[in-house]
């Protein structure tokens, strides 16, 4: 599989810069290549999204004003996707001292990437100016620009720096969370619900209170509120369970729990099966996770937990289970040899666990 850093490559340059040059005449297209590329290969990722960024300045007009012309210009005609936060990224590092051209710029720029990223610098630099602003993109017509408002002000969005304010203090974004709780759009709920997951690590009870003000009887609201709990579910939070009417007095017994082999090569599959039986007299509405703890460069270990079933076991029921894992190194997760464990966990109990070794040739 290629590396997703390969999406910033010589072609693409090359396409992105015949862009830049068909809609400015005096855009240096060969030259911008070459400089944008003489160092490509020391920088990962972002680091080849920040490099475009400030190769880019140099090759456009020093007055941000006439800059952003370029890049509203050159928009129709870019790629879509992750290497269009060029666009955003730029307004971001040069559009600090002007600030309603770049809320409007971040805005109609977002629908091509996202400005997500963006956003952030702003909401560092003025927070309450900032979110003011995306307040009122939280009432947009356009979904790209509502998804926004509430994956920009996310408290701990992934690949970015954390909020401290906003982890202080969650209620600051309350106003764009109320105005997207019942979304008709998956792409936003789906934002709405992450924001609130992210809430759920520093301020649980928060969290709790202001989805439980909400009217889950609406289907996309109470989507939202179940996506936005799963981590507590996870845990065992009696009070996100009792949102959903999940047991929390979890009575069973686990039977028959085996693993396929105590020793795997990385690119094979671990498979495990186990029975559930109640020794309950009433009906038990479950969640059954997994967890694989898995080593880590540091010799360490990292617990991942996966959803494997949502089941409403009755008095005396016994349900199999039995899951495929794969162990195979991913952008997102590499692996390292050494012992590893999986968990079996039911309602945020964890009811039992094996060990096994992971080898890499």
């Amino acid at each position: 599989m290629e590396p997703l850093k390969e999406m910033f490559n010589r072609e693409f340059y090359q396409y992105f810069a015949g862009v830049f040059a068909d809609v400015d005449k005096n855009f240096n297209s060969n030259a911008f290549v070459n400089n944008v590329t003489s160092n490509l290969n020391t920088l990962e990722l972002n680091g080849r999204l920040r490099n475009t960024s400030i190769v880019l300045q140099q090759y456009l007009p020093n007055d941000f004003k006439k800059a952003v012309d370029v890049l509203y210009k050159a928009s129709p005609f870019l790629r879509r996707g992750y290497t269009a936060l060029v666009l955003p990224d730029f307004v971001a590092l040069y559009g600090k001292e002007h600030f309603d051209l770049s809320m409007e710029a971040l805005r109609d720029f977002t629908s091509l990437g996202s400005s997500e990223f963006g956003i952030r610098e702003f909401l560092k630099t003025d927070l309450e100016k900032t979110l003011k602003v995306m307040k009122q993109w939280a009432e947009d017509k356009n979904e790209h620009v509502r998804r926004l408002a509430s994956e920009g002000s996310r408290p701990r969005l992934p690949w970015s720096f954390k909020l401290d304010e906003i982890i202080k203090k969650p209620s600051l974004t309350s106003d764009i969370l109320e105005k997207l709780k019942a979304d008709e759009v998956p792409y936003v709920r789906k934002s709405v619900a992450n924001h609130l997951n992210d809430i759920s690590k520093d301020n649980t009870n928060y969290m709790l209170n202001l989805v439980k003000g909400w009217d889950g009887t609406n289907p996309n609201t109470k989507w939202i509120i179940k996506h936005a709990s799963r981590s507590l579910i996870k845990k065992g939070n009696l009070d996100s369970l009792s949102l959903f009417n999940f047991e929390k007095d979890v009575k069973l017994r686990i039977d028959k729990f085996r693993i396929s082999t105590e020793h795997i090569q990385l690119g094979e599959n671990l498979h495990f099966e186990f029975e559930l039986s109640s020794l309950k007299s009433t009906v038990q509405k479950l969640v059954v996770d997994y967890a694989i703890h898995y080593v880590k460069a540091s010799g360490e270990h990292s617990k991942k937990v996966f959803k494997l079933k949502e089941v409403s076991l009755l008095p005396n029921q016994t349900i199999k289970f039995s899951k495929n894992q794969v162990f195979k190194d991913l952008t997102t997760r590499k692996h390292y040899k050494g012992k590893h464990l999986i968990e079996i966990i039911v309602n945020g109990q964890i009811l039992e666990r094996k060990e096994f070794n992971l080898t890499i040739l």
